[in-house]
C-alpha cells in the first residue's frame, strides 16, 4: 500500500513539473522579456508616484466607514470620483441594501464588589450587532472559561452570569490568520452559547497579538431562539488582568453598561469601474477589496489597503499606456464586516446579466509586504499561474499555492480562478477590527508592493488568458 501511495506521489510530482514546464515554454525569450520589462515599469510606477499611500490618506481623512453611516457614503461617492478621474471606462455604484448599527456613547465595564478594586473599570468594546444593556446596566458574577466545551462542562454555573471567554489567539502559529479563525468562534457565537444556559452578557478577550489594552470588535450574531443579551471585547492586558482576579476571587462582579442600537437597513453601493478589454471583452478580471470598516481607526489596513491598491491597478494600467486584452473591472465591496451583502449582490448582478468573469483577485489581509497568492482553480490553471513566479518576484511575491481566495469573491460563480493575495501576516492582528487601525500603521513601499504585485498578476491573466 505504502509503495502504490509513493507510485502515485511521483506520478502527481511528475506531472505537475510537466505542466509547470509546458507553461514556461508557452512564454517564448521574447514574450518573457516583454513581461519582465513591464512588471519592472509597474513596480518602479508603484513605488515611485505611490498613488494608491495618496489615495489611502485621502480615504483615512473620511474616517471609519462601517455600513449604513454617513462616512460611508462620503467615501463611496469620493471613490467614484477618484475612478472617473483616473480616464477609465466605465465607473457606476450599484444599489446594495445593508445593515445599520451604531455602538452608541456608552461602553462601560467596572468591578463594582472588589473590596480594593470597587470602581475599577475594564476596557471594553461592543461587537457590532450587539444589543444595549438596559440603562443601569447589568451588574452580575462573572464566569471565565477557555472554550465552549468548558462552558459545556460549567452550564449549570452559568445563569444570571457574565461569561468571560478568555480564549487568546494562539501564538504558536505561523500564520496569524490560522490562529485568528481558531479563536473567532468565540466572538461570533458566544452570545447565544452563552444565552443557551442562562448568561445575562458575554465578554470576549480581543484577538490580538499586540500586548496593549486596545480591544478588537467584530460581528456577532444572534439566533431568534435564544434570548439576545449584550456581547463586548475586552483588550489584551485587561483580560489578562480579569483572569487573574477572578482566580483571586471566584465571587467577582462587574457592572456592564452599553447603548448601542440597530437600526432599520440603510441604502448603499459597491462602487464598480473597468477598463475595457481590447480584444476579449466580455472575460473579466475583478480585483477588488471590501469598502466598509469598523467604527474606530480609519480601517487603514482593513480593508482600505485592500480597496486603494485595486483601484491603482487602474491607475497604473492607464498612466502607463497598458492596453489589457481582456476588460479589468475594480470592485469595492459595501458590507463585507457585518453582511457581506456587497458581494452576494455582485454574485447575483454578474449571474443576472449572464457575465464571464474568467479570474477575481481580493486584497484582504492588509497593506504590509507582499508574500504570494493563494489560488482557488483547477490543477492546470493553478499550474499555469505558478510559471509566471519568477516575473512576479519583480514585486516580491515568493509564494504561489492553492488555498482560500476572499470573502467577497466567493459569490463569484463558475469562475476560472480566484486569488487572494496574501501579504505577510505577523502584524495584523495588532490592527484588526480595532483603534489600531490607522493610516500612520501603514508603510509606504509596502503597500505600493502590494499594488504592484496585483498589477502585474492582473496584467499576466490579461496578457495570457486560462
Amino acid at each position: 500500500m505504502k509503495s502504490n501511495c509513493f507510485i502515485r506521489f511521483i506520478h502527481v510530482s511528475f506531472l505537475c513539473l510537466i505542466f509547470s514546464t509546458q507553461s514556461l515554454s508557452q512564454l517564448n525569450a521574447s514574450k518573457l522579456n516583454h513581461y519582465n520589462l513591464i512588471a519592472d515599469q509597474i513596480t518602479k510606477k508603484a513605488l515611485t508616484e505611490k498613488t494608491g499611500y495618496k489615495l489611502l490618506q485621502e480615504l483615512c481623512d473620511i474616517g471609519p466607514r462601517l455600513s449604513g453611516s454617513e462616512n460611508s457614503l462620503r467615501a463611496i461617492y469620493w471613490a467614484e470620483e477618484k475612478l472617473k478621474s483616473f480616464g477609465v471606462d466605465k465607473v457606476l455604484l450599484q444599489p446594495v441594501m445593508v445593515p445599520h448599527w451604531e455602538r452608541g456613547s456608552v461602553e462601560t465595564a467596572q468591578i463594582v464588589n472588589t473590596k480594593n478594586l470597587n470602581g475599577k473599570s475594564i476596557n471594553i468594546l461592543s461587537l457590532g450587532g450587539s444589543i444595549a444593556t438596559p440603562e443601569n446596566g447589568i451588574t452580575a458574577n462573572v464566569i471565565e472559561v477557555k472554550n465552549f466545551t468548558e462552558l459545556e462542562k460549567r452550564k449549570n454555573e452559568v445563569k444570571g452570569k457574565i461569561v468571560f471567554f478568555s480564549r487568546p489567539l494562539d501564538e504558536s502559529l505561523l500564520n496569524t490568520f490560522a490562529g485568528y479563525e481558531e479563536a473567532e468562534e468565540q466572538g461570533f457565537y458566544g452570545d447565544f452559547e452563552g444565552a443557551k444556559y442562562g448568561a445575562v452578557a458575554v465578554l470576549i478577550r480581543s484577538i490580538t497579538t499586540k500586548y496593549d489594552n486596545v480591544p478588537h470588535t467584530g460581528v456577532m450574531g444572534y439566533i431568534d431562539s435564544l434570548p439576545k443579551i449584550p456581547a463586548a471585547a475586552i483588550g489584551y492586558l485587561d483580560s489578562d488582568y480579569l483572569h487573574d482576579e477572578l482566580a483571586k476571587d471566584s465571587n467577582l462582579k462587574i457592572n456592564l453598561s452599553m447603548n448601542c442600537k440597530t437600526f432599520p437597513d440603510a441604502q448603499s453601493y459597491n462602487v464598480i469601474a473597468e477598463i475595457t478589454g481590447t480584444e476579449f471583452p466580455e472575460e473579466i478580471i475583478v480585483v477588488g477589496g471590501h469598502f466598509d470598516s469598523w467604527d474606530l481607526g480609519c480601517g487603514a489596513h482593513d480593508d482600505g489597503a485592500g480597496c486603494v491598491q485595486s483601484m491603482e491597478v487602474l491607475q497604473l494600467f492607464k498612466e502607463l499606456g497598458l492596453k489589457p486584452k481582456r476588460t479589468i473591472r475594480c470592485v469595492l465591496f459595501i458590507n463585507e464586516e457585518n453582511g457581506s451583502r456587497g458581494g452576494k449582490d455582485y454574485g447575483k448582478y454578474v449571474e443576472t446579466n449572464n457575465e464571464n468573469h474568467i479570474a477575481a483577485i481580493e486584497s484582504d489581509r492588509g497593506g504590509f509586504t507582499p508574500f504570494g497568492f493563494d489560488v482557488d482553480s483547477d490543477f492546470s490553471v493553478l499550474s499555469k499561474i505558478q510559471s509566471w513566479s519568477s516575473i512576479l518576484e519583480k514585486s516580491g511575491i515568493i509564494r504561489i499555492k492553492k488555498g482560500g481566495s476572499g470573502v467577497d469573491i466567493q459569490y463569484i460563480k463558475n469562475t476560472k480562478v480566484k486569488l487572494g493575495y496574501v501579504p505577510d501576516s505577523q502584524r495584523y492582528m495588532d490592527v484588526h477590527h480595532s483603534a489600531n487601525d490607522t493610516f500612520d500603521s501603514v508603510h509606504p513601499r509596502e503597500l505600493e508592493l502590494g499594488s504592484a504585485s496585483i498589477a502585474i498578476m492582473t496584467f499576466l491573466i490579461s496578457e495570457e488568458g486560462l
